[in-house]
């Protein structure tokens, strides 16, 4: 199966046969992919009934729910990895979110647009609008993200959460980049966290 980069670099990192909670699992292509080829036992959560609806109708375990307040129904360390993948920036508290993330899972995986990419800045110095790139592909009015996070904010968050960054990984073109400069360079990043 052919995952964004940022899910693909998440499979990657799941160990086999371990379980996980994917929070705004979208079509559920994250999980069938550890599924299929990680064995891993996979749940998810959406807040969009058609996309729960695609994701049921691929055998996947997925609810319908809103990660702003039902991820308090989960038990502490219920899973091994709980992931929340491009929804960070979309969740009303980010912080509270990372400190559920980090209660339900033994590890968390994050991944963002990073709001401070080069394109979006020069969008916003030069052009004087909310810009529509690659990873920011509709106008600011039909936009569900309502934080604007970079990657220095999340590093930031993260500290002052008590949560440890195990390891960080930026993209740019759809293509991994090194971590050097990555706040201006990537135009998005996926964090793998632990408290």
């Amino acid at each position: 199966m052919n995952l964004r980069p940022d899910l693909a670099a998440i499979a990657a990192h799941v160990r086999p046969n371990s379980r996980v909670l994917d929070i705004g699992c979208g079509d559920g292509a994250l999980m069938a992919e550890l599924e299929a080829n990680s064995g891993v036992d996979a749940r998810g959560m959406e807040l969009d009934a058609a996309l729960v609806e695609r994701s049921v109708s691929r055998g996947l375990s997925v609810v319908q729910g809103d990660a702003n307040t039902d991820l308090a129904n989960y038990p502490d360390k219920a899973f091994d990895y709980a992931i929340l993948s491009q929804t960070l920036q979309t969740a009303t508290r980010p912080d509270l979110i990372l400190d559920e993330l980090l209660r339900v899972g033994e590890k968390a995986f994050v991944s963002f647009p990073n709001f401070a990419h080069w394109r979006t800045r020069a969008a916003l110095m030069f052009g004087g609008r909310m810009p529509v790139t690659r990873a920011l592909p509709v106008s600011w009015y039909e936009t569900t993200n309502i934080h604007h996070v970079t990657i220095d904010d999340f590093r930031e968050l993260a500290k002052l959460k008590g949560a440890k960054i195990e390891s960080a990984w930026f993209f740019a073109n759809e293509k991994q980049i090194g971590a050097p400069a990555s706040n201006w360079r990537a135009e998005f990043a996926v964090f793998q966290l632990s408290r």
